[in-house]
């Protein structure tokens, strides 16, 4: 306003703006403003942090699919919103990416957590990513800056983060969620990333540039019309994959084929795991280092924090001063960087025992030979198919085992 060459009057407090006194005392009185704002802020943010440290749980309920606002704040389940959170989940194991997802959802008038007509491919990729479908709950994964712009920043370590489990009733089994975690690492970008364009896609693959197979429609306008698999780097390359097409019938054919042998190795297959599963996805040495290393972490930042206010209050060489911080920040960093590396192998280890005990379970349920294909088994046994020129193919299953089709 004054700016604009505008005066306002305050009659409260009789201050006109464009006098010297008035100016003076609205600097005054907004500093004191100030520091009340900051002195509410300081205690919402500590008693927010301490509900954290206790372990409660604070959502969004309005705009969090599946769950509602119980007793006590405890998250309850509403099964109708739960089954659309199965039904994500499923598509996206099912092959589908979330742009695909999104597309369906808002295609069927189904309303998003925001309540509009139109889902995004981030709303989508949030739920498959969110802890709290399977019952646990990252708390402080973003924090505000500072109280008056009012700034949030993605939590990278600067402040506590609290990890609970088995917080609240889960609605994606914990297996199931780590193999979406999987699956999702799986199809990061790259020259040959992920298709979700029908059942077959990415989980057919050439074995001669490793590229996946691809749909293709040939005499698309005859009677003729058929669908067929090719490797979608044919005709890309001067020398052109020699590797045959293939039929859906022939995919359906090969793999109840594959599926058969590897019944009849069911109970060798069932019995190698048991054997072998401490020694393969044993996390106990790699939990004994993430604790030490956080350790470190937090010593490293006492005395960081310590230096800091140590040169703040006393006249210090500023040259040793200089070379104690750059120490005290290149042991954080290497400590840093070999948390994050643990916890990456943590995560990696849980994920494919857990993606290995969901193959088992679905082995075991199998009673004799099987004579129809069967999606769920495409879905739940399969990896991918490895195709070659004059060898057939290979199918290989999560479980590793690799069978000639």
């Amino acid at each position: 306003m004054k700016e604009k060459g505008v005066e306002c009057y305050f009659e409260k407090e009789s201050i006109w703006t464009f006098d010297g006194k008035g100016e003076l005392l609205i600097t005054i009185m907004s500093s004191l403003a100030q520091e009340e704002s900051r002195s509410i802020s300081e205690n919402c943010t500590w008693g927010q942090r301490k509900r954290f440290a206790d372990g409660k749980v604070c959502v969004p309920y309005s705009r969090f699919l599946g769950y509602d606002k119980g007793e006590n704040g405890v998250l309850k389940l509403n099964e109708e919103e739960a089954v659309l959170v199965r039904r994500i989940y499923s598509m996206f194991i099912e092959g589908a990416t979330p742009h695909t997802i999104a597309k369906i959802l808002t295609e069927e008038g189904i309303p998003s957590p925001a309540g509009k007509a139109t889902w995004s491919s981030t709303t989508i990729r949030a739920i498959l990513s969110n802890e709290k479908y399977k019952g646990d709950a990252l708390l402080q994964k973003s924090y505000t800056i500072d109280f008056l712009s009012k700034k949030k920043k993605i939590n990278e370590g600067e402040i506590p983060q609290y990890y609970v489990e088995n917080a609240h009733q889960a609605i994606i089994e914990p297996a199931v969620f780590e193999m979406v975690q999987q699956e999702i690492q799986k199809r990061k970008k790259g020259a040959n990333r992920h298709s979700g364009k029908g059942m077959y896609a990415s989980h057919i693959k050439c074995g001669e540039c490793g590229l996946w197979y691809g749909s293709k429609v040939w005499h698309s306008n005859s009677k003729y019309r058929r669908t067929i698999y090719q490797c979608n780097g044919k005709f890309k390359n001067a020398m052109k994959c020699s590797t045959p097409h293939l039929d859906e019938e022939t995919i359906k054919r090969l793999f109840i084929s594959a599926v058969n042998k590897l019944l009849t190795k069911k109970a060798v297959i069932i019995n190698d795991f048991e054997l072998i599963k401490q020694a393969l996805f044993d996390t106990a040495s790699l939990e004994a280092e993430r604790v030490e290393l956080q350790n470190e972490i937090t010593v490293v930042v006492e005395l960081t924090q310590k230096g800091v206010e140590e040169n703040a209050r006393v006249a210090i060489d500023q040259t040793d001063y200089q070379q104690r911080y750059a120490g005290l920040t290149e042991r954080y960093d290497k400590a840093k960087t070999r948390l994050d590396e643990v916890v990456g192998e943590i995560s990696d280890k849980k994920a494919r025992c857990e993606a290995v005990e969901v193959f088992i379970a679905e082995l075991g349920k199998q009673d004799g030979i099987i004579t129809e294909f069967d999606e769920r088994l495409w879905h739940s046994l399969l990896d991918y198919l490895t195709v070659y020129k004059d060898d057939g193919g290979r199918f290989t299953f999560r479980n590793g085992t690799i069978i000639k089709a």
